[in-house]
């Protein structure tokens, strides 16, 4: 069964002491990091804010340095104008692409990998071409992830891949075929593309959700149903049973069956961003939270502690769903659904026993989604040292509560978690990890629930208004870096037409 036991009350509690493991068991270090939840919900709950010490005119502000933002104003950037700010509420930019780094690796916190971009992602090719992933019209060998790229543990052992091969039956195999086909069906019709505006159509698809529609198609193999719902659990963070039909068919069917990819870094998702963060670098405020975005005439009021900025338009490159809290005038984000998540990285002094580590490892039937191997990328010829980015989707209850799990539980009780999960694949896990980090995310990324991606509010989040542009991935119902670069570039160029109809 997939899904998580019940947490009891003591469990909830946690042990007193921080660090301590059994008897007889190293001691390992760690703590909660990137805690931006407290900062969040003062703005949530309009907690009051020192008033602005000063105040800066200036024609376009950008709110959020996520990847959406960060892409507005790589657009911006290329198309000429630079007179913009870029406000982020964190001490870091990158958004689900930050990542960190201690003695041993760079590690992402999130996103850790981009697919070899299809035909129709043009501006995904385009950004690859000016950090050098294409070099001569070919992908630089150097980014590609190396062999071995992914493996299951199932059965007490570990295979390539994540097609169960050790327990399969000729009935399971006959229908990851026959779902196969169907995927090289759907991606035919040119509807399944990324980014989703170039061929989405409606479609009856969204009104059902993914398991259902297995159930429909005749799609019974448990092997291959624990397939599509970790897969769903792996780019929504959400169930098969809470995934829009059309979303789970996309996951598949937008892939490119010649791809070489996917491209990766040590640090994930974090080699963009940290190369975006470098050009915008003039133009970015860390550590600025913007508590309030006012009507003032035809342009906005945007408001932080220290600056109140007199602007243009505005850029709103944040979660959506925070909107309402922020932005006066703004619709309730009625249907947007949010995934929590929780990540870490461990540092293991050593490796554990057993044969050659691929860089995405997923267990059979657990809870998390496994973890990848941050120095898979690495041309050292011996590696004594390692750090591993272990993902968990909390899925498989409501967002409600697992958010409260995560307040409530201390980084012991997670710390624990992580390692009895672990211990399945690799019984010598604890001997081996000195340090974990762990990240708590309450609303990581947009779940594609069935009817959002047809649905009204979220078209008229995407229409935004005449000088405010909305401009978070979450518009797509796909929190991946290539809706977050074309919501960004989207709203650079329509907020560009609107400065150009104001300074004729």
């Amino acid at each position: 069964m997939e899904g998580h036991r019940t947490l009891t009350r003591r469990e909830f509690a946690g042990p007193f002491l921080v660090g301590m493991t059994a008897k007889a068991e190293r001691r390992i270090e760690g703590q909660f990091v990137n805690d931006g939840f407290p900062l969040g919900h003062k703005i949530r709950d309009h907690i009051p804010f020192a008033a602005p010490k000063q105040t800066r005119k200036i024609p376009l502000v950008i709110v959020g340095g996520g990847c959406g933002g960060l892409s507005a104003g790589w657009r911006l950037g290329k198309k000429g104008f630079h007179d913009f700010v870029l406000l982020e509420m964190e001490p870091q930019a990158g958004g689900n692409a930050r990542w960190g780094e201690n003695d041993v690796s760079r590690y992402p916190w999130a996103a850790h990998y981009l697919p070899v971009p299809n035909k129709e992602s043009t501006l995904v090719h385009e950004l690859c071409e000016e950090l050098g992933m294409i070099e001569e019209g070919k992908w630089n060998e150097r980014y590609l992830c190396f062999s071995q790229q992914e493996r299951m543990y199932m059965n007490h052992r570990w295979q390539d891949g994540f097609e169960p091969e050790v327990g399969a039956t000729q009935r399971d195999r006959d229908q990851y075929k026959r779902f196969g086909d169907r995927m090289r069906e759907f991606r035919a019709t040119g509807q399944f593309t990324k980014p989703i505006d170039v061929g989405a159509k409606p479609s009856p698809l969204d009104s059902m959700n993914f398991e259902d529609w297995m159930k429909q198609e005749g799609f019974d193999s448990e092997l291959l149903r624990w397939y599509a719902s970790y897969s769903t659990r792996d780019d929504y963070g959400a169930m098969a049973r809470d995934t829009s039909a059309w979303a789970g068919i996309h996951e598949f069917a937008s892939r490119d069956p010649e791809d070489r990819g996917p491209l990766t870094w040590p640090e994930g998702n974090g080699w963009i961003a940290s190369r975006l963060i470098e050009k915008l670098k003039p133009h970015i405020q860390k550590s600025s939270p913007v508590y309030a975005i006012r009507k003032n005439g035809s342009g906005w009021r945007v408001m932080t502690e220290t600056v109140e900025y007199l602007t243009e338009a505005v850029i709103f490159a944040a979660p959506t769903f925070t909107a309402p809290y922020v932005i006066e005038g703004a619709p309730a984000a009625t249907g947007f659904v949010y995934s929590p998540w929780l990540t870490a990285n461990l540092t293991l002094d050593h490796w554990p026993e057993g044969e050659g580590f691929a860089w995405d490892n997923v267990i059979f039937d657990s809870p998390s989604l496994g973890y990848v191997v941050a120095t898979h990328m690495s041309l050292a010829t011996y590696q004594p040292r390692t750090v591993w980015t272990y993902y968990w989707a909390l899925a498989d209850r409501s967002p409600q509560v697992w958010r409260k799990a995560l307040l409530e539980s201390d980084w012991n009780y997670w710390k624990e978690e992580i390692l009895n999960d672990l211990s399945r694949a690799h019984p010598d896990i604890r001997s081996c990890v000195s340090h974990i980090d762990i990240m708590r995310l309450g609303h990581a990324m947009a779940r594609p629930v069935p009817g959002f991606l047809g649905s009204e509010v979220r078209k008229k989040f995407a229409r935004g208004e005449p000088n405010l542009f909305y401009a978070n991935s979450d518009l797509s119902g796909l929190s991946i870096f290539e809706e977050a670069q074309y919501r960004g570039v989207t709203a650079a160029d329509r907020a560009l037409g609107r400065l150009g109809q104001w300074h004729k």
